[in-house]
């Protein structure tokens, strides 16, 4: 199958959509923030709202700029001079354009179904975040000095036989972006600590450091010379400079999806591997809000063998220190052998600053924060400054230190100590360089020079720290070999995190969801731009290099696209969305529509067009049938929106043809409406709207809120299945919450709700509009802050079992209010429910009634559920938003927060910068035929599941082309000739770059995972033409004209190769396995 002109100009435009949308979203955002009081400056605030007033402006422009991306397509393809790009060739027309039948039943192979049918059995040692959960108190007990905690103490001789050693770990959080922009943090501070680091490290060789976010020390990369270059790269040597983690940023763990964790991930490590030859062997993240086990996952999996984090809920972190369970295996709830372990160490104390990781005692911790000397512009707050080191003190404060040390070192279970010394932005300035390190060398030297204290105290990398405790338990000096198992292993998440009293941060879950959404929108365009891009490179190589092609110049917008989408899932950053309309807007166009998932499929595409007299062909001429919409939001009488469902083989190209003019199998949608401005209520008979697969009772009472209570306005009430004829009630209605009256009240990070949430009552009467038309029918009802619909699509297969909702939400106009999506069921789900971990896993939850309210709340990524022996009723969203299920049969999601005050966690502001926001969902009703076992730590979508969420954040791609009688005609292109296995999804296919120029090597990245599914659900009607094949995959079986020249396997992010003597043709995953191959494509 021969590749030809459209295909570059398709990716061309992709990249425009992508780059475009990308820096409207990334070079304008707001960042919002958390805990250390001396981040406050009130000065930043104006910043943040020119930012916003900036945004705004830019988001007006936005239509302007998508139609000149899609006339950018003619521009491009005029271009193109005449002659072939590619020799001519069999494009598979007509066989490809019109999908086979798909079957009744999907085959699914019964080795695919043991493994999620395998009984539970936890590790005899094992710590599982559940039990951990059902067993504390939660009573936030005065601990002393350690407030959360209790008190320490020791036997001066517990160190005779073996000395205490410490590592102090010097670092520095650099934030891209928060109360700054990135720019403006890298010029006034970030570029002058790393220049002091390359000083300051080479004037003592016993002088250590960490850094960890590569979007900084890139940047910091290209603008010093060779010479410092050269310098920075002898530190590395030498052991004092360690690169941590090193991703593009430290990610947020809670909203980020697994695709784009990964992204970050490899595009930190692809720039270390070129440009410094180092590999990252420990994780660092000392400042995302909870922690996922999703992350841990993909470091393992990089091949990193230790990781450290710190915002655990304190009532956790007490418990561990109690058990001596601070440093654990971390493992996958799903692995029942230690595959998926990593060696983590969890921070015991409130922060990441100085004065929580001396010791247990922040006020003398405090002491030894020598910043804070007297005379400098912070302080410590407990009033009691530091004392420079003397050899008339020295002795003084060496003790009073390693008192410190003694006491945290009694909540670990060896004789290794780590000590943080740092906090955000710091050694920005060479004097503090001086008084830190030169302050401690004077103590180090003082204990090292006492046997009698039993202490060796030395500045460490994080990696110096972990090789010592290695050593000291017996372990394996980088690997997984435990030894003698000197340490637990746990399984588990740490959502949701609360720092003190009852403050849960849960509200950043939901917090500017406008910008959730767009930031998975343009995951899903710039996995789409990889994939184009690495196939057209493909077939570049095949038949010639054509000299009107951009290569280089879309390499470098692919990077640049990677990047700023890397910066916005830092843990201050991700927040996001909108949608880019293509608009069809005159004479005869050409529609070329791109689908960016593996597997073949029938999905709905609409486009805007100013004429509803419109006429749909496919490839081979044939009229597609067609539904025309009115445009409710349109002041023109013309527009429409245009729909039809499109057949788009895997990863494929279709080509369609719309015309102007009158045509038959172009249908007008018929519509009904309901109001009432008058009478008190207005008792209409329930609405039906039905497809395929399903019939939805909707009630249409209406009557003003404020004089009857208003439960069900005009809102979905029961489903039916047809497939066995059962009815369920399932009830969606809306909710409000205010903030407390106590001090500390809602914020951007806080959820601190005055009670429960009372139901939605608008003082005016909605509207409901009835749509019901061939492809597709719905319920709009429109109250004063949302615009409410339920649809259902006429289509045999995946969109047609599920009901989409979407909820425009505007709230501006509100005061200390949240708005709630409620779904009540009578499935008895008692107090169990199931949210995703980054799209990636489910983890099981439990309501606790020990627990207030919003401690209840819990990230959604891609999903929430809630079943019995019976059904289960999933909630598919395409945004992160905050999830809860606070009653049996109930799921509650948060969908926009309005709230006038700080939560006094650094940002200085409430959240007052909403935006009309639109939510998408997918709910889907499944019978089971098996029940799950219910104390199982795991659980897992079906095949209809994973696929429905795919279609929802993913959906077909559309680009419309002017056509012309000089213009060469459009003919569909598939890569593939099958789909994919159902289980096995393509993350990315991503170029590399080369190692030797700016462009791009012959070589990409193939990630994959194989996703886990419960079989125990039925597979009749999907419309999918997939089969499951235990996880192997014949990859040039699967290429219709590209060969695989050569495919290797290596670590997640290509830091490792791993030798393999299985056929390098057959790919084979475990389930919920994640594998990356260097492929290369001819």
């Amino acid at each position: 199958m021969k590749l030809s002109r459209q295909f570059t100009v398709f990716g061309s435009a992709i990249f425009c959509v992508v780059v475009f949308s990308l820096y409207l979203m990334l070079d304008h955002i707001d960042h919002s923030k958390n805990p250390n009081g001396e981040r406050i400056q009130n000065g930043q605030l104006g910043i943040l709202q020119d930012k916003i007033d900036h945004l705004e402006r830019l988001l007006a422009e936005n239509n302007e700029i998508i139609g000149n991306i899609r006339d950018s397509v003619i521009n491009l393809r005029e271009t193109v001079k005449d002659g072939k790009m590619f020799p001519e060739g069999n494009m598979s027309q007509g066989d490809l354009e019109l999908l086979p039948p798909a079957p009744a039943l999907l085959p699914i192979h019964s080795e695919d179904c043991q493994f999620t049918a395998r009984t539970y059995s936890k590790a005899a040692d094992g710590v599982q975040m559940l039990d951990v959960y059902d067993l504390l108190s939660f009573d936030n007990l005065d601990g002393g000095v350690w407030k959360q905690g209790f008190d320490i103490s020791y036997k001066d001789n517990e160190w005779d036989n073996e000395p205490l050693q410490v590592f102090v770990v010097p670092h520095s959080h650099n934030d891209p972006g928060w109360l700054k922009t990135f720019d403006d943090y890298y010029r006034d501070q970030t570029q002058h600590i790393l220049n002091n680091m390359v000083v300051k490290l080479h004037e003592d060789s016993r002088r250590k450091m960490i850094w960890s976010e590569i979007s900084y020390f890139s940047k910091w990369w290209d603008n010093i010379d060779e010479q410092k270059r050269d310098a920075v790269r002898r530190l590395i040597e030498s052991g004092q400079l360690e690169v941590a983690t090193g991703g593009w940023v430290m990610p947020d763990e809670a909203n980020t999806h697994y695709f784009a964790l990964i992204d970050q991930l490899v595009e930190g490590h692809q720039w270390l591997e070129r440009n410094l030859g180092v590999k990252p062997k420990t994780g660092w993240a000392v400042d995302p809000f909870g922690h996922t086990p999703t992350q841990a996952y993909l470091l393992r999996q990089a091949g990193l063998s230790n990781m450290l984090i710190q915002r655990v809920h304190y009532s956790v972190k007490k418990h561990f220190a109690s058990q001596k369970t601070l440093e654990f295996f971390w493992r996958q709830n799903w692995d029942q052998d230690s595959s998926s372990d990593i060696l983590c160490h969890m921070m015991p104390f409130y922060s990441y600053d100085v004065p929580h990781t001396c010791g247990p005692d922040p006020k003398i911790c405090c002491q030894f924060d020598f910043k804070r000397l007297p005379g400098g512009r912070i302080s410590c707050p407990w009033r009691i400054p530091p004392q420079a080191i003397t050899d008339i003190n020295v002795q003084e404060r060496a003790q009073t230190l390693l008192d410190q040390y003694r006491k945290k070192s009694k909540l670990f279970r060896t004789n290794v100590l780590l000590a943080p010394l740092g906090d955000d932005f710091r050694y920005t300035e060479a004097v503090e360089w001086d008084q830190q390190f030169e302050n401690y060398q004077k103590l180090f030297d003082y204990m090292n020079s006492h046997p009698e204290l039993h202490v060796q105290a030395q500045f460490g990398t994080i990696s110096d720290y972990f090789e010592a405790l290695r050593k000291s338990t017996g372990m394996d000096p980088v690997g997984i070999n435990v030894g003698q198992l000197a340490l637990p292993v746990l399984s588990g998440d740490f959502f949701t995190y609360a720092d003190r009293d009852d403050h849960y941060w849960s509200g950043y879950f939901t917090s500017r969801p406008f910008y959730k959404r767009l930031d998975r929108v343009l995951e899903s365009h710039l996995r789409a731009a990889e994939v184009l891009y690495s196939l057209t490179l493909a077939n570049i190589q095949k038949y010639g290099q054509p000299n009107d092609y951009p290569a280089v110049d879309n390499y470098k917008l692919l990077t640049e696209a990677r990047r700023n989408l890397g910066l916005f899932q830092h843990h201050d950053a991700i927040t996001g969305t909108g949608k880019d309309w293509v608009v069809v807007d005159y004479g005869t166009r050409l529609l070329v529509v791109y689908n960016p998932t593996e597997q073949a499929r029938m999905s709905m595409v609409t486009v805007y067009v100013t004429t509803p007299k419109v006429r749909v062909l496919n490839a081979l001429g044939h009229v597609v049938r067609a539904q025309v919409s009115a445009m409710w939001n349109d002041a023109s009488h013309t527009a429409a929106d245009l729909s039809f469902v499109a057949q788009a083989a895997p990863l494929g190209l279709s080509v369609y043809q719309l015309m102007e003019g009158m045509e038959p199998r172009t249908e007008a949608a018929k519509y009904m409406f309901l109001q009432d401005g008058r009478q008190i209520s207005i008792n209409a008979a329930p609405v039906h709207i039905e497809n395929p697969h399903l019939k939805l009772s909707i009630s249409t009472l209406i009557h003003l809120g404020m004089t009857l209570k208003c439960s069900n306005v005009s809102c979905l009430q029961k489903m039916r299945l047809k497939e066995d004829d059962s009815e369920h009630l399932v009830k969606v209605e809306f909710v409000l919450y205010g903030t407390t009256s106590n001090k500390d009240k809602s914020g951007a990070y806080l959820f601190l709700p005055d009670k429960e949430a009372t139901i939605y009552s608008p003082s005016q009467p909605p509207v409901v509009r009835v749509t019901k038309g061939p492809l597709f029918s719905e319920v709009t009802t429109t109250f004063m802050h949302i615009t409410h619909t339920l649809r259902l699509y006429n289509i045999q297969g995946v969109e047609g079992q599920s009901v989409e909702i979407c909820n425009t939400v505007d709230i501006r106009g509100e005061t200390n209010r949240e708005i709630a999506m409620r779904i009540t069921s009578d499935l008895n789900s008692k107090d169990r429910f199931f949210t995703d971990l980054n799209g990636y896993q489910l983890q099981p939850r439990k309501t606790m009634a020990k627990l207030p309210l919003q401690a209840n709340f819990y990230p959604m990524t891609s999903m929430v559920y809630l079943q019995d022996s019976s059904a289960r009723l999933s909630l598919l969203t395409a945004q992160s938003l905050g999830a809860a299920s606070l009653k049996s049969g109930q799921l509650e999601v948060i969908m926009d927060r309005r709230l006038n005050q700080d939560d006094n966690r650094g940002l200085g502001q409430g959240v007052l910068d909403n935006k009309i926001t639109a939510n998408s969902f997918r709910l889907l009703l499944e019978k089971r035929s098996s029940a799950e076992e219910e104390t199982a730590p795991y659980s897992y979508p079906s095949i209809l599941s994973h696929m429905s969420y795919m279609y929802l954040n993913h959906p077909l791609i559309s680009m419309a082309v002017n056509q012309r009688s000089d213009n060469p005609s459009l003919t569909p292109y598939s890569p593939l000739s099958a789909s994919f296995p159902c289980d096995m999804h393509l993350v990315n296919l991503r170029a590399i770059q080369s190692k030797v120029w700016g462009g791009p090597s012959e070589q990409a990245a193939l990630i994959l995972h194989r996703k886990g599914f419960d079989c125990g659900f039925s597979n009749r009607n999907t419309g999918l033409l997939c089969t499951t094949t235990r996880g192997k995959i014949h990859l040039e079986k699967l290429l219709t004209d590209l060969k695989v020249k050569s495919i290797t396997p290596v670590s997640l992010s290509l830091m490792h190769t791993h030798n393999s003597d299985a056929d390098p043709q057959e790919i084979s995953l475990k389930p919920m396995e994640i594998r990356t191959y260097r492929l290369q494509l001819s």
